[in-house]
């Protein structure tokens, strides 16, 4: 029996076993994608800069004209209650919000909202040291979607198709370019370090404000590490001396191959390697029951 099939989660305020809990087939984010999300990693069982996640669902649900349907500390206890299942390892707890179940099928926006909640926990896989030392390969795809990729909603299908053309090339990634412009990748925020300066690009619509990101920039403030929030065009992506992603779940990763090109030397970068250094010690601290930057 797997781990997950003997987890509960959380459904409108109540805990049931997974394969059981399940939304009206009437649900607008089922019918519409009208939801958002938020995945939390909790590195020994303690949920990684939870503020910050909370603070852009706050932000996300009211760019979609809905207010947070729990207060902080109601939030805190159902993440305490999930990873208690999981005691001391590594997970992630996974979050939903949608606009809710309504009798009739239709766009416009009901009058009173009424939504649904969700959550469950999974153990998150354990970070393979040889991938990281290897890094990964990715590909630039133009940007096909919406321009209010600040909001964490779960209209993803124009991520998930950039990602698959990424996989059948032999990638891992697909970094996204709009207007000469270079955003993010399909799940995860773009860095590059040219000239021993860290740039990343500025909070827009165009991308989503990245929680591993912001910690990235915090832990190069606190180690005296050059960095700028600024636009990266294409042939600056192309002429990088190093290229990261970074996610929750990717944490801080190096990109070594760009189009079937080498970056840099084509092996993770110096400045890579302090400032992943830098991150495992901040979950080290987490996991020990100290802060990473947290609330």
């Amino acid at each position: 029996m797997a781990v997950t099939d003997t987890l509960l989660a959380y459904v409108n305020g109540d805990y049931v076993p997974r394969d059981q809990a399940c939304v009206p087939l009437t649900d607008r984010g089922l019918l519409f994608g009208d939801s958002v999300y938020e995945v939390i990693p909790a590195y020994g069982g303690r949920p990684f800069r939870v503020t910050h996640h909370l603070d852009r669902l706050d932000r996300s649900l009211a760019a979609i004209r809905m207010h947070n349907p729990l207060a902080r500390d109601a939030w805190g206890a159902m993440f305490d209650h999930l990873t208690a299942q999981l005691p001391g390892q590594d997970q992630s707890v996974y979050l939903q919000v949608t606009r809710g179940d309504y009798p009739v099928r239709r766009q416009a926006i009901p009058a009173q909202v009424k939504p649904n909640v969700f959550a469950f926990n999974a153990l998150l896989p354990q970070r393979s040291p040889a991938v990281a030392e290897r890094g990964i390969a990715a590909i630039t795809l133009d940007d096909i979607r919406w321009h209010r990729c600040d909001i964490k909603a779960t209209t993803l299908l124009a991520n998930v198709l950039a990602r698959a053309q990424a996989t059948e090339e032999g990638a891992d990634e697909a970094i996204l370019v709009r207007d000469g412009q270079v955003l993010e990748g399909t799940a995860s925020n773009l860095f590059i370090v040219s000239n021993g300066l860290l740039i990343t690009p500025p909070d827009s619509p165009e991308l989503l404000p990245g929680v591993t990101r912001d910690l990235v920039l915090e832990l190069a403030r606190d180690g005296g590490i050059p960095y700028a929030q600024a636009a990266i065009g294409v042939a600056e992506l192309d002429s990088a001396d190093e290229i990261w992603v970074t996610s929750s779940t990717r944490e801080v990763t190096a990109v070594v191959t760009l189009n079937g090109r080498p970056v840099g030397n084509g092996s993770p970068g110096e400045l890579w390697r302090r400032m992943d250094a830098l991150f495992q010690a901040c979950k080290e601290r987490l996991r020990l029951g100290g802060d990473c930057h947290d609330d």
